[in-house]
């Protein structure tokens, strides 16, 4: 197979344009996805088989209002109840679900809200990945900040108050190596109390290098767990192995990082398989690594360069809100962020009942950070957005409004010592 990564789509050689139509049209052309590539490293575990036991024997048309009373009325939520909260016969129990899931939230968070910001340092990427607007095919400014650029982005954000920061690539080991990740995160460490990252996954031994750089988590998004779907929008790429993502988690804690966190992409496939496990994915892991703070994320699909040729499934506010309040429900002590790809509303109002995270001052692009936080011009090239954004409020505007709605916002609650 082909070995030209960043290609810009409207220059792509009569070979490549070969390759890609065969990647998308020929299944057998393609590398197994459920074979690990030379290099990637494989650990024993029993947490995959656990989850997705669960999912492919969930049938959520069968629960019944009587099941969702069920579990509502139980003081712990068993993995049963759980199933019954994200079937569509809870929806109409949304409110008693919302108001239980408040009652979890408090007891756990009280009425903190927790505020980050991401930074994305690179945005080249070897996997084609058919709905990511920073799929290797995809025409739009690519562009790797120097360490220089990365300081400055990073004094730019925390100058405006922020104090934990999310650091992201595309998923490319050329031109973002775990060198230049590290390295990067020791900046990080001089301006910020927390740092997280969300790469491509990696090995033990080089989480190991990234926690010894600074990192306290790791964030990966496994996208969907329903494999047969996943090899259908993986086409190429390392990304492609779906147990080698996985187990990324795990890896990580196993490489004494703090916290890690889970996240499918809703509305790429079942959403409500996806939510089941990504929660047990939360839920097995939790068990057999009880001192790490683990957290959901939930993401919807948004628009992005070039994905009309993917038809999402969608996932309505409502909808939304129902796995939310399940989550919190079956996992009262898992931290939950609500991104920007919702719009302030929903998450003004979700951060009230079940969610304890929010990012603020956000940019998907890449060198852009002055640009948007002063409004300055900059002369230097920006790299594209990853996907579009709803909510486009700066921390200072985000702080004021949580705070309006009688909420906490905490910046960071971390001691070093």
């Amino acid at each position: 197979m082909e070995n030209q990564f960043f290609v810009d789509s409207d220059q792509l050689s009569a070979q490549t344009l070969e390759i890609k139509h065969r990647l998308e049209t020929d299944p057998s052309f393609r590398t197994d996805h459920m074979a690990y590539m030379p290099g990637m490293e494989q650990i024993e575990s029993d947490v995959c088989a656990n989850v997705m036991n669960q999912m492919k024997s969930y049938d959520y048309s069968k629960y019944t209002a009587r099941d969702v009373r069920t579990a509502l009325d139980h003081d712990t939520c068993t993995i049963a109840d759980f199933k019954a909260l994200l079937s569509p016969a809870a929806e109409p129990f949304l409110e008693e679900m919302a108001q239980r899931a408040r009652l979890e939230t408090s007891k756990h968070f009280g009425n903190t809200v927790y505020l980050f910001t991401p930074l994305y340092i690179a945005n080249y990427c070897e996997n084609y990945c058919v709905y990511c607007g920073f799929n290797r095919y995809n025409h739009i400014q690519r562009m790797k900040l120097t360490m220089e650029q990365i300081e400055h982005e990073m004094k730019v954000i925390s100058d405006s108050g922020m104090e934990e920061i999310l650091i992201l690539t595309g998923e490319s080991r050329g031109q973002s190596d775990v060198k230049y990740i590290g390295e990067a995160c020791k900046l990080a460490r001089k301006y910020f109390r927390m740092v997280g990252i969300e790469i491509y996954p990696v090995n033990t031994e080089e989480y190991r290098y990234l926690h010894e750089c600074g990192v306290d988590y790791v964030t990966v998004f496994q996208e969907t767990y329903d494999t047969d779907k996943y090899e259908t929008l993986h086409l190429a790429g390392h990304k492609r192995v779906w147990p080698y993502r996985f187990d990324a988690q795990e890896r990580a804690l196993r490489a004494g990082m703090r916290g890690v966190a889970f996240s499918a992409l809703l509305g790429l496939s079942d959403f409500r398989k996806d939510a089941l496990a990504s929660a047990l994915h939360v839920y097995y892991l939790q068990r057999k690594y009880p001192h790490a703070e683990m957290s959901l994320s939930c993401p919807r699909l948004r628009p992005i360069i070039n994905n009309d040729r993917i038809n999402p499934l969608d996932v309505h506010e409502k909808q939304l809100c129902q796995i939310i309040c399940a989550y919190r429900i079956f996992l009262p002590f898992v931290g939950i962020t609500v991104s920007s790809r919702e719009s302030a509303e929903f998450r003004n109002g979700i951060v009230k009942i079940a969610a304890t995270k929010v990012s603020a001052g956000v940019s998907t692009g890449i060198g852009d950070h002055e640009s948007k936080y002063s409004g300055k011009e900059t002369d230097g090239v920006q790299g594209d957005e990853q996907f579009e954004i709803d909510d486009s409020r700066s921390l200072e505007t985000m702080y004021k409004d949580i705070a309006d709605e009688g909420l906490q916002p905490v910046l960071n609650d971390y001691l070093y010592v």
